[in-house]
């Protein structure tokens, strides 16, 4: 048993959109891949809410002495997270020692069994996360979510540079809410002035989203369109 590849969905900026196109990433890639996710988020994890099981506890089994998840499922994902674990009306008030071990046993201790991908929703930051992910899980690579707002791309930035620093390859970005579609005609309208990210980032660009329902929604359904030629692309890389 064994996790073939490890893909980190990251930014430094937060509301960028890094957990619902991990979300959809992982929902695509479930169609032909083992797949699973984790949500390291410990202080505002979201995956439990983007595939509606706020109801869910991971079921706990006994290995000897110790204690392990049997992951949720949902869509042929597997997915663990403080979100099923830290009742919705507490919050993780944590020091970083305390952050990064909750991350490492959420992964120690889940059963994900054989994957051929597993996808870590990262927290906003370039903090402690990053640190133990890096060094307990070693992701293969990782991609940067950003949006065309001047600020984001900065911050996307100082992600580019912790990446570095980690050795940690970077795929390329995904530039997300980057443009409206027509409520009428179903055309794209820009919402920035136009700026070369590409440039600016020197990455590949993965791919462009729009703001629309279906993503703000989690129908995986109605967003399969955006995510198809971004699967296709990755593929390529992955």
């Amino acid at each position: 048993m064994g996790i073939k590849r490890i893909i980190a969905i990251a930014s430094a900026k937060g509301g960028v959109g890094k957990s619902t196109i991990c979300a959809n990433l992982a929902n695509r890639f479930s169609k032909e891949f083992n797949v699973g996710i984790l949500d390291a988020d410990i202080y505002g994890p979201n995956q439990h809410i983007i595939f509606k099981l706020e109801d869910q506890k991971p079921e706990v089994k006994m290995i000897g002495e110790k204690k392990n998840f049997l992951p949720i499922i949902s869509n042929d994902i597997k997915i663990n997270g403080m979100g099923f674990i830290l009742e919705p009306d507490k919050a993780a008030m944590w020091r970083g020692p305390m952050l990064s071990g909750a991350i490492k046993q959420l992964v120690d201790l889940t059963e994900w069994g054989d994957l051929d991908y597993l996808f870590i929703d990262m927290p906003p930051g370039t903090g402690d996360a990053y640190l133990t992910v890096a060094k307990d899980i070693k992701p293969d690579s990782v991609i940067l979510v950003t949006s065309s707002s001047p600020l984001s791309i900065q911050d996307t930035i100082k992600s580019k540079i912790l990446f570095n620093h980690l050795k940690i390859p970077i795929i390329g970005y995904i530039n997300n809410m980057s443009y409206s579609l027509c409520p009428k005609c179903g055309e794209k309208m820009a919402d920035y002035d136009e700026l070369n990210i590409s440039e600016k980032l020197d990455l590949i660009e993965l791919g462009l989203l729009p703001r629309c329902n279906e993503l703000a929604n989690n129908d995986f359904i109605g967003s399969s369109i955006y995510f198809d030629p971004i699967y296709n692309e990755l593929l390529k890389f992955v």
